[in-house]
């Protein structure tokens, strides 16, 4: 055992540079684990940090039942009475109530300051308030603002100066600015403006009727616990008294749970990262054993079992395994920088730094060993099965087996099942059949990947031998002589580029179908949308009184009674309508509505039948086939059942469904500008309205997705680097494989030019076959995911972006040749004579 473990360990120091190659992909690999948890890492001790800033003097809060939490979102309150209950109490020293909402801030360029702002009252009293501030103080009187430290440095507000502040209810008023707080990375942080005002504007700016919790500090010597009995028992039962501890747990549980979502996110796209790198793994040990076949052969001729010599080669690979993940938690600290700077580049709002732990450590090293152990296993126990004698016989290089009839077959039916899910997702309610498709189809490539990548390669080769002549035709031979090494260079790029095609094409399909959408169903000049709710009652009122619009559409919908009932403008009712089976369109008003084709079959309706949504009859003016859209499954709305009302029906018969856009067109014989400086004229002084032409609404809904796409495209490249990795590495390999035959080469005429110019043929093929495959794997899946959105209701077009796809193939491409370099370098610098007397 100990001759063997010498044997080892020689055996790695003569063949260091061959397992470097393969480590290269461990070291990318670990670094994306080991990056993705250092970066939560510091995001859950910021977390940590964080969690109690705005509750450090709070000893109790009060909250309604159900609320439990000072989360926005919960619009549940607790009224002034209560806040007089808590006050007497005898062990209270200070309480107040606080409200959080949304608002708005009108610039210094007299337009409201993008992004979700947050409205939140501060306490008055000393001993309750907790912010961080850097200039001025906080509000004491009503009319006094707080505003957080970007908003003024990027607005230019000084202290001292008025401010305009509006809210969901109300146009903009002027308020004195006397503070700066600091609240970056808190929970009040969403990326616009923080406005922080006292209790009773808060109420008013954003229109809440009552408390969202109210805050109190006890006397000293009061514990938390006592506090908290003497709170319980003066406001009696029906609401929730949490003590500091559990208001910490509160909001570290909320803080935690989103780190551990965002986590999984990156943990999924480290796992595609690993399971790239255990193909190049496993492809580079298979092809550095096959060229150690005399080696293995000779050991076992002087008394090594098989069992010693493939426990030697596991040993190969977990030391191998080991200092690469080592240095790939290195690495990983660039990849979390990385991350922090591309989610700071896409605007998002987050805080901490990277924590490197001993767990992350451990667990990453172990991670990347196992995985390198677990791929060398295969190519470990084929390479010890080799008799001695028949080893020694050949020239010790991997023979060329061709894939077995039982793999073909098994591929066949894993593709065409593959395809067929994704053709038939469509009429599936499920997106599990997407994946099973996308899955089927892959492992089908995969087992097929011995017939159908080196035919892809003499297909993509012809037109280089009849361009480049002999040099072409020997890289094609060179490439697709070993069929199973190709495929499985070739597989671990389809993997990365299939991936990134599909959100590629996914992308362009969805912003595709979004634009149309709003062609077709908003179809108007200008759009006014709300910001983080409802467009204030009083703008709307004005809009609808300006001459210069001929069209106020506000668009909403709601269900009642299992039927989809929409809001619609006579004027616009014809954009989303494929058909009118029936009646005039033109007729919809007071007391009418339109019947979707569907509804009307089910019902028995027909123009001039009485239908009744919500306690209210309407007649039927016409029955109509158009674009539903898919509705909340929760719903329970069947496809098509659908009603259109006025919009003054609508909002009479649904008061507290709430207006959160305004769609609008000038009025005959008004330009396009006039009808702008009117709408702006309003908007300026609502700034929780958001004013936009139709062609800056397309971009800001079709934002997002570039944005998601940039993100998911930059994690998934780290995959397609490490298959560039592998491209490389088979190449090197291949030319130590072939040194006698390179220098025989040489020895007949063939040029150094002409060998690298081989060698990057070569690379360029690999590369190329397995992005096309890639390429055609995202797209089938892009489609089928797209047929799954229109069987649920949607009307979305596969797009081929031809330009990102032909930019993916070239990025392919060219990082081939970059990967030829190299080993074109160790080919053409080796003396013939050396070479050709090379075993």
């Amino acid at each position: 055992m100990t001759g063997m473990l010498r044997l080892t360990l020689r055996s790695l120091r003569a063949h260091a540079l061959r397992l470097a190659l393969s480590s290269l992909a461990i070291v990318l690999g670990v670094a994306f684990i080991a990056g993705t948890l250092m970066f939560t890492g510091g995001m859950r001790t910021a977390a940590y940090a964080k969690a109690g800033v705005f509750d450090r003097h709070t000893d109790v809060a009060v909250y309604p039942a159900d609320g439990g939490s000072n989360n926005p979102r919960d619009r549940k309150a607790v009224d002034e009475t209560v806040l007089a209950k808590v006050r007497a109490a005898s062990g209270v020293r200070a309480a107040e109530g606080e409200v959080t909402g949304t608002g708005g801030v009108v610039g210094t360029n007299n337009r409201p300051v993008l992004g979700y702002s947050v409205v939140s009252s501060i306490p008055t009293d000393p001993g309750l308030q907790s912010y961080t501030v850097r200039q001025g103080r906080l509000p004491q009187r009503t009319h006094e603002v707080v505003l957080d430290t970007r908003t003024v440095d990027k607005q230019k507000f000084a202290v001292g100066s008025a401010v305009r502040v509006g809210g969901k209810g109300s146009q903009a008023e002027a308020y004195t600015l006397v503070g700066v707080v600091d609240v970056a990375g808190t929970p009040k942080d969403f990326g616009g403006a923080f406005i922080g005002l006292v209790a009773a504007d808060a109420l008013t700016v954003t229109g809440e009727q009552g408390y969202q919790r109210i805050v109190a500090a006890g006397r000293p010597g009061v514990s938390h616990d006592a506090l908290a009995k003497e709170v319980t028992a003066a406001v009696g039962p029906g609401l929730t008294v949490r003590t500091h501890e559990q208001i910490l747990d509160d909001n570290l549980k909320s803080a935690i749970k989103d780190i551990q979502q965002f986590n999984a996110v990156l943990t999924m796209f480290a796992a595609i990262s690993v399971l790239v790198a255990a193909f190049v793994i496993a492809n580079t040990f298979t092809i550095v054993l096959a060229q150690r076949t005399r080696e293995t052969a000779l050991l076992r001729l002087v008394g090594a079992t098989r069992g010693q010599a493939f426990r030697s080669v596991l040993l190969e690979s977990s030391a191998v395994g080991f200092v690469a993940s080592l240095a790939g938690v290195g690495v990983g600290a660039g990849v979390a920088l990385g991350m922090q700077a591309l989610l700071r580049a896409m605007g998002v709002v987050f805080e901490g730094g990277i924590a490197l732990s001993a767990s992350t450590v451990v667990l990453s090293v172990l991670l990347g060993t196992v995985i390198t152990v677990c791929a060398a296993v295969l190519p470990a126990w084929r390479g010890t099965r080799v008799p001695p004698v028949a080893a020694l016989s050949d020239a010790a290089v991997e023979t060329a087996r061709r894939a077995g009839w039982v793999r073909l077959g098994f591929g066949a039916l894993s593709l065409a099942a593959g395809i067929a899910a994704l053709g038939f997702a469509g009429r599936s309610s499920s997106i599990a059949t997407v994946g099973a498709g996308a899955v089927f189809t892959f492992a089908g490539i995969v087992m097929f990947g011995p017939v159908l990548v080196p035919a892809l390669v003499r297909a993509l080769g012809w037109p280089l031998r009849r361009l480049l002549g002999a040099t072409a035709t020997i890289a094609v031979s060179n490439a697709v002589r070993n069929p199973r090494r190709i495929a499985a260079t070739a597989t671990a790029l389809v993997i990365g580029i299939g991936l990134v095609s599909s959100f590629v094409v996914a992308a362009q399909s969805v912003k595709a179908g979004i634009e149309r959408s709003v062609d077709k169903e908003v179809g108007v000049d200008f759009v006014a949308t709300g910001v983080g709710g409802a467009l204030p009652a009083p703008m709307v009122d004005e809009l609808r009184g300006r001459r210069e619009l001929g069209v106020v559409h506000l668009p909403r919908q709601t269900v009642s009674n299992q039927v989809e009932v929409v809001s619609a403008h006579p004027a616009l009712v014809r954009t989303n309508l494929r058909h009118v089976d029936s009646g005039d369109v033109r007729q919809l008003g007071a007391g009418t509505a339109l019947v979707y084709r569907p509804l009307a079959r089910a019902k028995g309706l027909t123009v001039g039948s009485a239908v009744t949504v919500a306690g209210r009859q309407f007649r039927v003016v016409a029955v109509v086939d158009g674009t539903t859209g898919p509705t909340d499954p929760s719903e329970n709305v069947p496809l098509g059942y659908r009603i259109s009302l006025s919009d003054a029906d609508f909002s009479a018969t649904f008061p507290d469904v709430p207006v959160v856009m305004a769609a609008m067109d000038p009025a005959a014989g008004v330009s396009k500008q006039r009808a702008k400086d009117a709408i702006e004229a309003i908007t300026a002084k609502y700034p929780t309205a958001n004013f936009m032409d139709r062609a800056a609404y397309k971009k800001m809904l079709t934002g997002t997705v570039d944005m998601l796409l940039a993100f998911v495209t930059a994690l998934l490249g780290l995959a397609v680097v490490i298959a560039l990795v592998g491209v490389a590495n088979t190449l090197t390999l291949s030319v130590v494989e072939r040194t006698r035959e390179n220098g025989i080469l040489r020895a007949v005429g063939l040029t150094r030019g002409r060998v690298r110019a081989m060698l990057a043929v070569e690379a360029v093929l690999m590369a190329l076959v397995g992005a096309l495959l890639g390429v055609g794997l995202g797209t089938a899946v892009s489609a089928g995911a797209m047929s799954f959105l229109n069987g649920m209701g949607g009307e979305f077009a596969v797009v081929l972006p031809w330009g990102r796809l032909a930019l993916i193939l070239g990025f392919a491409a060219v990082a081939a040749l970059a990967a030829s370099v190299l080993p074109a370098r160790r080919a053409v610098n080796r003396p013939v004579v050396e070479a050709l007397g090379t075993e």
